[in-house]
């Protein structure tokens, strides 16, 4: 029987290590993108308004100089909305000023906008508040589930839904795309990722799926 329990421990602890990789993995990522997304887009734009300040440097005592302004002004706006978006990525104002609701139906509504997939959002709770462990860390899960199934399910159509019974917030997300065999797959960084999310509000996820039958991922969050 010790020799048991020292077993289930161990398993234990490795679990736990695993997890707390997937957290600091996670972390990493989300830093490169980051960066590259500043390099790529902000960077580039910043670059280009630079080189034109320079050029209206040398050509503003014998030229007309408005053109290029024009042109810097347009740079400057673009660069402007850049990192609007970065930050919106990173964390939205919508979902620090207005709550995990707002900021789902923003998500999938710009989702929407941005792809050919028919996005539903439904909700059966209050427009309540919650912890901001809590509002984050569904709204980075959900950001995940949209970000798979746009790269990789081939889906039509997909569903959102936040509800609450009693003491539990409940999600669930669903898509009718090609689906998977739970068997036949590698459980990877991308499903530990997840885990871990919910895991650090301690929470339990869920994710089902069939060949060509899509998928449903469900988390479960106890609410104190």
């Amino acid at each position: 029987m010790i020799r048991n329990q020292v077993v289930l421990r161990q398993l234990h602890d490795e679990k736990q290590i695993d997890l707390l990789n997937a957290v600091f993995e996670t972390q990493e990522t989300e830093r490169k993108r980051l960066a590259e997304d500043l390099h790529d887009s902000v960077g580039q734009v910043l670059s280009a308004i630079k080189l034109n300040l320079h050029r209206l440097d040398k050509i503003i005592e014998n030229n007309d100089p408005k053109s290029l302004l024009s042109d810097t002004r347009k740079l400057t706006d673009e660069c402007i909305q850049e990192i609007r978006n970065i930050i919106h990525n990173v964390l939205p104002p919508v979902l620090t000023d207005f709550g995990l609701l707002d900021a789902l139906q923003s998500l999938c509504e710009r989702l929407e906008q941005n792809t050919a997939i028919k996005i539903t959002f439904t909700k059966d709770l209050p427009n309540e508040r919650f912890s901001s462990e809590i509002e984050v860390t569904l709204y980075r899960i959900a950001q995940e589930l949209f970000g798979n199934a746009v790269k990789h399910s081939g889906a039509s159509a997909i569903q959102l839904q936040l509800t609450r019974e009693k003491n539990t917030l409940m999600m669930s997300f669903s898509d009718n795309g090609v689906g998977f065999d739970p068997d036949n797959v590698k459980h990877g960084f991308g499903l530990k990722n997840l885990q871990s999310r919910a895991q650090f509000i301690n929470g339990k996820i869920h994710t089902y799926a069939k060949p060509h039958n899509g998928t449903l991922t469900t988390i479960k969050v106890p609410l104190h």
